[in-house]
C-alpha cells in the first residue's frame, strides 16, 4: 500500500492526463475497447501509468495478461451507497486475486455495465469496500466527487475519511452524463483533498477510445 501511495503522491496536476490516466473502462464492463487496445492506445499517447478500473469486476486482469504490462496499475470501480448518497469507490494497487475483493464483484456481466442494475443491486457499504481494498493491499479513492448528490460534500468526504478513505479524484472531465448530474465544483475536490490530507488522483473515465486530452477546470 505504501508503494502505491508514494507513486500517486509523486504525480503532479499537469501529469493528468499527459502521462497518467487512472480511470478507464474496458469491454469487461461498459467500455468499447479491449484491455489490450487501451494499453496500445495509451502507449501511443505517451501515457506511462494507466489504470483500467472496470465496474465491479477484475476479469480484465484474470482473463488476460495485462497486469504484466509495466504501465498498468491494477484497479476496480465499485458502486456503493452511503446513506442516501450513491457513490463510486476506486481501488488501486490491489491484489487482483484477492478473495476479499472478489466477494464484492459482480456475478453477471449486467452487473458491470447496466446502470439500473448497478444502482439497485450494488448496495455495499463503503466501510466494507474500503476494508476489502486495504486487505487487498490497495488504496480507496472517491471517484468523480462532484457528482455525489450530497448536501455537503465536505461532510461526506470527512465521513468517508473516517472510514479509511485514502484519496479523492480531483482531475476529471465531467463530460457525458456526468456533466449533467454534476452538483459540485471541480475545485472543491482539490480543496477537500488538501483539507483532509487525501491523495489526489485523476483520469478521463474513458469508455471509448483513448485520445489526447488536457485537463481543465
Amino acid at each position: 500500500m505504501e508503494n502505491i501511495k508514494e507513486l500517486f503522491n509523486s504525480f503532479k496536476k499537469e501529469d493528468f492526463w499527459e502521462t497518467v490516466n487512472l480511470h478507464t473502462h474496458s469491454t469487461y464492463s461498459d467500455g468499447k475497447s479491449t484491455p489490450e487496445e487501451l494499453i496500445e492506445q495509451a502507449k501511443n499517447l505517451g501515457i506511462k501509468h494507466l489504470a483500467i478500473a472496470d465496474h465491479n469486476t477484475l476479469n480484465a486482469y484474470k482473463e488476460t495478461n495485462i497486469k504484466d504490462e509495466s504501465i498498468i496499475i491494477p484497479a476496480i470501480e465499485f458502486d456503493s451507497w452511503y446513506g442516501y448518497v450513491f457513490l463510486h469507490l476506486l481501488g488501486y494497487g490491489i491484489d487482483t486475486n484477492s478473495k476479499e475483493i472478489e466477494k464484492f464483484c459482480a456475478k453477471t456481466k449486467k452487473g458491470t455495465e447496466a446502470d439500473i442494475v448497478r444502482i439497485f443491486s450494488f448496495n455495499k457499504h463503503p466501510k466494507k469496500l474500503i476494508e476489502a481494498i486495504h486487505k487487498a493491499g490497495g488504496i480507496a479513492v472517491l471517484a468523480h466527487p462532484a457528482c455525489c448528490w450530497s448536501l455537503s460534500l465536505d461532510r461526506l468526504v470527512r465521513n468517508l475519511k473516517n472510514l479509511g478513505l485514502d484519496g479523492i479524484e480531483c482531475f476529471y472531465p465531467y463530460n457525458r452524463h456526468r456533466g449533467i448530474i454534476k452538483f459540485h465544483k471541480n475545485t472543491t475536490a482539490e480543496h477537500l483533498a488538501e483539507k483532509y490530507n487525501l491523495i489526489k488522483t485523476g483520469g478521463t473515465d474513458e469508455h471509448g477510445i483513448l485520445t489526447a486530452k488536457k485537463y481543465s477546470n
